[in-house]
Order: C-alpha cells, then structure tokens, then sequence
C-alpha cells in the first residue's frame, strides 16, 4: 500500500523552504546553475517516506541504478519552486510539463555500458527550446557525488557519431575506436571539456539547463548502496520549458 505524502503543516501545501539560501553559479560558457541549500522543510521526512516503497530497476532509459515515482502533491510543490527560483534564471518563459522521480545510483563501473561512459543530455516527451532539470540531494556524505558540466570539443557531427557508437557498439570496441575507458566520467577526457562543478550537500537542490552535457561526479563508485538510507539517494525534476524569447 501506497503511504500518503503531505507537506509539513503550515506552509500551504508546500514542501520547500519558503526562505532558502539561493545563489547562482557559472558551469560553463552562457550556462548557470541555480543552487539552493535548506531546500526542503523536512528532508528526513521525506526519506522516510522514500524507504517505505520500493524502487525499480529502469529498462526505459540508461540510468545505471534504481528508479521510484514521484507524487503529484510533490512534483506541483517542486514545479512551483522552480517558477519562483530558477524559471527566468534559465532564461525560461513557460512550463509546458514535467515530471520527477526518485533515483539511487547503484551499478558499479564494471557493469556499465558505453552509453554510461559518458555525460548526457536530458530528454523530455515533449520536445521544447528549453529543457531544464533539477536534482535534491538527499544524502549527507558528499563523497557520494554531485553534479559536473561539459561541453564537447568536437563538432556537432563528431558528438552525435560518438552517442550513436555509444549506443550500438560493444564495449570493447568503442573503447578501442574512441579512446573511452569503462567507468563513471569524473573528469575531462578527448571528447569532452569538463566546464563545471557543484558538490553534493544535505538537502541542497540545483537546477540547470538538462540540454548541455552533464553527468553525476561518481568519485567512490564503493559507497553506492541500494539502500535509499545510506545511497545516492536523488530527486530529480525534468521540465519542458519555452525560451524567454519565445
């Protein structure tokens, strides 16, 4: 049975911080990160709920670890958070949807897929100018990870022939043609340009455009755990946004 999940009492029906700490961070050429740290009124609440229910294994998608759905009190608390904080900071003008889930990194270096190798880009259902993404650490060791940013060096035709081997080659021949090791991309390598970085902290949320290069900075792939309590323990906003010019 589902556990129901309400916002802290008080605070019309929001789950965030109404008086959070808020600053705003070059990753990149043209690119921010907006960084808010006390984000959530309750965190460990949350997380107790979290670990009430049960997490998946993805087959949609490649993340390389475990995914819960979100509720729908909690993406609209989320979702009006980023209209508050972040919207025009993103140089965004409109939300047309979005979604969020839950997320615990788990596989280790060894099981990883080319395609895993590497930083990605955030893909929504509905294919807008803007796609801007969101991730709430819930974890309080910050060996764990945070979030760095990339940009490629390589033209756009080299970058999209990369992501398409990625995707159809086995391992050891994409590590030969391209030069790629297996494991979780924590640094700049020949394809791409490391430009930024935010550590991981308790309760701190980020919000930046999911359409540049990005990936979690695994640094100790040792501490993944499959338990919500003691893992990377992430919930993550994807939203489909109009440009500000549009």
């Amino acid at each position: 049975m589902s556990l129901p999940l309400v916002p802290p009492a008080g605070y019309g029906g929001c789950f965030f911080n109404p008086a959070p700490q808020v600053r705003v961070i070059e990753v990149g050429p043209a690119q921010v990160c907006v960084v808010i740290d006390d984000a959530l009124l309750d965190p460990d609440g949350l997380i107790d709920w979290v670990g009430a229910h049960h997490f998946e294994r993805s087959t949609a998608n490649a993340y390389p670890g475990l995914l819960m759905d979100s509720v729908e009190t909690l993406e609209q608390s989320l979702d009006g958070y980023f209209r508050q904080h972040a919207r025009l900071q993103l140089g965004a003008r409109r939300t047309l949807s979005m979604y969020a889930r839950f997320s615990l990194v788990t596989q280790s270096p060894q099981a990883l897929q080319p395609g895993q190798w590497l930083c990605h880009r955030d893909r929504v259902a509905v294919m807008p100018a803007l796609c801007a993404a969101s991730v709430l650490y819930l974890f309080g060791d910050s060996r764990l990870g945070g979030t760095s940013f990339y940009r490629p060096r390589g033209t756009p035709a080299q970058v999209e022939r990369l992501l398409a081997d990625a995707q159809r080659l086995d391992a050891a021949t994409f590590s030969d043609r391209h030069g790629v090791l297996p494991g979780y991309m924590t640094a700049s390598n020949d394809h791409f340009e490391q430009t930024g970085h935010v550590p991981a902290a308790w309760n701190r949320l980020i919000f930046y455009d999911g359409g540049q290069f990005h990936s979690a900075q695994i640094d100790h792939p040792e501490l993944l755990s499959e338990d919500p309590r003691r893992g990377r323990l992430t919930f993550n906003g994807f939203f489909a946004c109009r440009r500000g010019s549009v």
